[in-house]
């Protein structure tokens, strides 16, 4: 765990404190001069490292003081201890929290006010040659640009951490959105089965209570209810098929899958026939010629005319219904109508017709569902493409569309 900012400010500090301290203790040793000199050589001694401890917070004003500092310890002081190692630091991290031209202006300054100090001393009195000049420029230089690269590095760091960060959300946003998706098909699944499914066995297990109700001769009353069972027993079956097929998703890879069919419109007649055995009279009837369809396709279409036959035998109140197909070169065209009272005109759609709707439109289609007189009419179109590939479907061999 990294430690905070400023308890690391002040730790440097300290660390520096402690260097130019013996430094400058070793060097008494050596060079004697007033007390009043040496209180306040200690005095720049503490305000140069002290300052160290606000570098990040203020920088600029922290290579100000600890420049300051140095001016006016070197002149005064005859230990010459390291205190420039605090405007060294100072100027570095003036460089790196991104002050760059505040940094380049006052290493010039430096260079000129020493320049000029030199200038001053009378030829052979010099404290700084040419030489040393030149190498305190060149190590100021160097403290400017190794301060502006750490800043380049720290910035590059940061933007990498922040696409790294971006890339993660989106991954993440991107599988909350598939999973999202994934529910809402199997949801749209299991209620387009289960619905279907546990509406004819309403229907049909309530027209028997019904006849039973009047109270027929036994022999009626015992075929009424053979009947109905037999309904309610191949519904259910179909049901749980159905069920199984779409639960063979969730299974784990290691699990076999469903070996049934999948429902598609080959198993469109079988569906009908469900539909009247509930008393509705449902005509089925097919236009130009059937090409196989891509899976996908092919169970969207099975799944639009099961929810438009529940509907009808759930809300219409018909008394019979036409399952139309339209086999197109480059469409399929579905038309479901019954000739029931139709929807409230102040309802919105259900979840049924919603569902339906999202199934035509995920393979490029549309639906239309509306009252029409004397009943309810729902138009679908399909495109004949296979979803991933986009690929027309094509007619078997001696076929024509």
């Amino acid at each position: 765990m990294s430690l905070p900012l400023r308890v690391r400010d002040t730790g440097l500090a300290l660390l520096v404190l402690v260097v130019v301290a013996v430094w400058t203790l070793v060097s008494a040793h050596y060079a004697e001069e007033p007390a009043s000199r040496t209180v306040l050589g200690w005095l720049l001694i503490l305000v140069g490292c002290g300052a160290l401890c606000f570098r990040r917070r203020q920088p600029v004003a922290v290579a100000v003081v600890t420049l300051l500092a140095c001016a006016a310890y070197y002149p005064l002081s005859a230990q010459d201890g390291p205190l420039l190692i605090t405007f060294a630091l100072a100027l570095y991290t003036a460089a790196a929290e991104g002050r760059f031209a505040a940094a380049v202006a006052l290493a010039a300054v430096t260079l000129l006010a020493v320049g000029l100090g030199e200038i001053g001393h009378q030829p052979g009195r010099r404290q700084i040659d040419d030489t040393s000049l030149a190498m305190m420029a060149g190590w100021l230089i160097s403290l400017v640009a190794v301060g502006r690269a750490q800043r380049n590095r720290v910035a590059y760091l940061y933007e990498v951490e922040q696409r790294a960060l971006a890339a993660e959300r989106e991954q993440e946003a991107r599988a909350r959105q598939s999973a999202t998706e994934e529910r809402l098909r199997i949801a749209r699944e299991l209620h387009d089965i289960l619905g279907h499914s546990v509406s004819l066995i309403n229907v049909q297990s309530g027209a028997a209570l019904h006849r039973l109700g009047k109270k027929p001769a036994p022999e009626l009353a015992l075929a009424t209810a053979d009947e109905a069972l037999r309904a309610v027993r191949d519904t259910s079956k179909e049901a749980l098929r159905e069920l199984r097929a779409t639960l063979g998703v969730l299974r784990r890879a290691d699990e076999a899958a469903p070996t049934a069919p999948a429902s598609g419109l080959t198993l469109l007649p079988e569906l009908v026939e469900r539909a009247a055995s509930t008393g509705l009279d449902v005509r089925l009837r097919v236009e130009g010629t059937p090409v196989p369809l891509p899976p996908p396709v092919d169970l969207a279409a099975y799944r639009i005319v099961q929810e438009s036959l529940t509907n009808v035998t759930r809300h219409a109140d018909a008394r019979a219904a036409l399952v139309a197909l339209e086999w197109r070169p480059d469409e399929l065209r579905l038309r479901i109508e019954d000739d029931g009272g139709g929807a409230p005109e102040d309802r919105p759609p259900g979840s049924g017709i919603h569902g339906m709707t999202e199934r035509a439109r995920a393979f490029g289609g549309g639906l239309t569902a509306r009252n029409i007189p004397g009943g309810f009419l729902v138009e679908a179109r399909l495109p004949l493409t296979d979803p991933t590939t986009r690929a027309p479907a094509r007619a078997p061999e001696g076929d024509s569309a």
